[in-house]
């Protein structure tokens, strides 16, 4: 029955590079894409507002006191995201005029701890507009630690949409099994994974998480080649000389949740994937394995989530 089923879209797109104003205005313009083609959950990928820290790999990022990665970042940190100051409000108001729901990875100034630290951050944007949760990164992969703080449970949550319950993580957090866990038990069955880009990273993994939680999940990843990167940046050069022509190759896909495709893995084409998903098949698939439900043990082991957001001041009476 139509009531069970749900469009939609995947959004591989590579980004305007380090800068917010063009990459928010090709955003928008997929947003709207997807809406006059039925979606009602448009998908992108993570940190694509306003792109991924490619040149840490490519201009000795570790360097202690480098002036590099100084101006480099002064750059990343002036186009990051400050949700409160309206930087995601045309977003949100295409969002709404679209009647559509939107996943999408940015990178957050986070006013509570300062306005001077950066997080990658997973955004739920329902479709009336409205900024439902901020989910930022539990622990930054790698060299991205050298750009990104860690974040905290505040944005663990799941959505209601239509017959399905959505919920997201940004990169190698869907590797975090307790992470995943905490998703489950709030009745997710749409998982939303976003990739910087890369079949390597969403090739095994979407599936397994598919066949582990019986439920639906969509990959989508970035695009990133030499001419993605904008002529403003500091020390271009530098990083075009050491990068490689293709840097990401995309790789977005979802697979069911008996862990078959329904959309392959695609790689090297910006495009907007469509899909029909069918709660269904969730219900069917839990019938002999339900992660949270009847196939787990709460008097054995149980999870506890702190979903508090981190702040270093705690108000005590009137300011």
């Amino acid at each position: 029955m139509a009531k069970n089923k749900l469009k939609v879209a995947l959004a591989q797109i590579s980004p305007v590079w380090l800068n917010r104003k063009k990459t928010t205005s090709k955003i928008i313009d997929y947003i709207k894409l997807a809406s006059q083609k039925g979606s009602k959950l448009v998908v992108f990928g993570e940190a694509i507002l306003p792109g991924y820290p490619f040149w840490l790999s490519f201009t000795d990022g570790a360097k202690f006191n480098s002036k590099i990665q100084k101006e480099i970042f002064a750059k990343y940190f002036e186009e990051a995201v400050q949700i409160r100051k309206g930087d995601l409000k045309p977003i949100c108001k295409t969002a709404k005029k679209c009647k559509i729901n939107v996943i999408l990875g940015c990178i957050e100034r986070a006013e509570n701890r300062g306005s001077h630290s950066l997080y990658c951050s997973l955004v739920y944007i329902n479709s009336s507009g409205k900024i439902k949760s901020v989910h930022r990164k539990l622990m930054p992969t790698y060299e991205e630690r050298l750009v990104w703080a860690q974040g905290d449970g505040n944005g663990l949550r799941t959505h209601k949409l239509g017959k399905f319950t959505v919920g997201g993580l940004n990169c190698w957090e869907n590797w975090l099994p307790l992470v995943r866990s905490t998703l489950y038990a709030q009745g997710e069955d749409l998982h939303v994974a976003i990739w910087p880009g890369g079949t390597h990273n969403t090739f095994d993994l979407t599936r397994f998480i598919a066949k582990e939680s019986r439920s639906y999940v969509i990959s989508v990843s970035g695009l990133m080649s030499k001419k993605d990167f904008t002529e403003e940046i500091p020390n271009l050069k530098k990083i075009l000389k050491n990068s490689p022509k293709t840097l990401v190759n995309g790789g977005s896909c979802l697979a069911k949740p008996n862990g078959e495709w329904l959309i392959k893995p695609l790689k090297n084409k910006e495009k907007l994937l469509f899909a029909e998903i069918d709660h269904e098949i969730v219900r069917e698939e839990r019938q002999n394995f339900d992660p949270s439900g009847h196939y787990s043990r709460p008097d054995i082991t149980q999870l506890t989530v702190n979903f508090e957001r981190q702040s270093i001041l705690k108000k005590i009476g009137k300011k």
